[in-house]
């Protein structure tokens, strides 16, 4: 009687390591340029979240001048200071159907002059003298 061997080892040859070794770059590219993404993603919104509390903050200052009868209701645009000096704001004033009623819109702009990325608040004052 004779005894066969078999040389057939189990394992993997060397073109299916190859395929699996491509098909895991794939994976892990398209992981990493995801990563890439949700950074870039995330930084759009700290700045849209940054203006946005800004924009707040010179609304709230357009009310109390309102409340005092300090607001002259002319439209204007400036920086704001440091830390945020990457940041400008503009006020403008447009008429309502109600007389004494005026609707207030701030824009805080940042970023380049070409790719002006801005957040806009709006609310409605009186524009009548206080206690009227």
């Amino acid at each position: 009687m004779k005894a066969t061997s078999s040389s057939k080892a189990g394992g993997f040859t060397l073109l299916e390591a190859m395929i699996a070794l491509a098909i895991i770059s794939i994976a892990l590219v398209t992981l990493l340029g995801l990563g890439n993404r949700s950074i870039g993603v995330n930084a759009r919104l700290q700045k849209i979240t940054q203006a946005t509390l800004l924009a707040q903050e010179k609304m709230t200052e357009i009310e109390f001048e309102a409340e005092l009868g300090r607001l002259d209701f002319l439209e204007k645009e400036d920086g704001f200071e440091a830390p945020f000096d990457g940041y400008r704001w503009r006020t403008r004033y447009e008429g309502t159907p109600l007389t004494d009623v005026k609707m207030v819109t701030v824009t805080v702009l940042w970023g380049e002059e070409k790719k002006n990325e801005a957040v806009d608040l709006n609310s409605f004052l009186l524009s009548g003298p206080p206690g009227s």
